[in-house]
């Protein structure tokens, strides 16, 4: 019974996909008067949901690769928000890879982000209120996902839920989650909250509109074209 039950769970819906927008970058605070030679920045490398929901629904835990030089350059962060804070001089690059419950993925996804302490105009001076921030965006997008997957997201803010197959019924949506751990997990009341790159523009939305609309109208043409073509072959067509 219990190999039935998985099995099911692990059923993939054909023609569907899920996206997950995420995005991931730092942070970093000049430290002013209290810097050193070796401690000039406090910063913070993380992932988060494009719009600041909770990504523990997908992702499983984050693992972060520091330089070498730091203790245990391998930290492991098992729940959302998916983070940490350092303090360091030196810029390198951080892998940062994102493992997924066992229902969305089995397979890792490996990012990079090259931390970044000093703003691009080294000429002007550096702040101690405002942060150097640089953030990536991506779409982490989920192909044939399970049905136990599909019903744990169907109503979750940090997915995009795909349209449907024809004819599919979804399945059941699962309980739901305590909605103070969401919170907790998600990031709009995070302290970096006011720095973070805005993902969701409005003018982004309107060209991605413009842009369905035209696909949509040079379907109907190619359709009326084909409508014609097949009206002239019938009036052709031999008695």
């Amino acid at each position: 019974m219990g190999k039935s039950d998985d099995t099911e769970k692990k059923k993939k819906i054909k023609d569907v996909e899920i996206s997950v927008p995420v995005v991931y970058g730092n942070a970093a605070f000049w430290l002013g008067k209290k810097a050193s030679e070796y401690q000039s920045h406090k910063w913070t490398v993380y992932v988060r949901g494009a719009t600041n929901e909770d990504l523990s629904v997908v992702v499983k835990r984050v693992v972060f690769q520091l330089h070498s030089s730091f203790n245990n350059p391998t930290r492991v962060v098992e729940s959302a928000p998916f983070e940490l804070s350092e303090s360091g001089w030196g810029e390198f690059e951080i892998a940062i890879t994102l493992f997924f419950h066992n229902d969305v993925c089995e397979k890792p996804l490996n990012l990079y982000h090259h931390l970044k302490l000093y703003p691009e105009d080294e000429s002007g001076p550096m702040s101690t209120k405002k942060p150097v921030v640089v953030e990536s965006y991506d779409e982490v997008v989920f192909t044939e996902p399970s049905e136990s997957f599909l019903a744990r997201v169907q109503n979750h803010p940090a997915v995009t839920f795909p349209r449907l197959p024809a004819g599919f019924t979804l399945p059941p949506p699962a309980p739901v989650e305590d909605e103070n751990k969401r919170k907790r997990g998600d990031t709009k009341d995070h302290p970096l909250n006011q720095w973070f790159l805005n993902f969701s523009e409005a003018d982004e939305l309107l060209q991605l509109a413009a842009a369905r609309q035209q696909v949509q109208a040079h379907i109907a043409k190619l359709r009326r074209q084909i409508c014609l073509t097949d009206g002239q072959n019938q009036q052709f067509k031999p008695i």
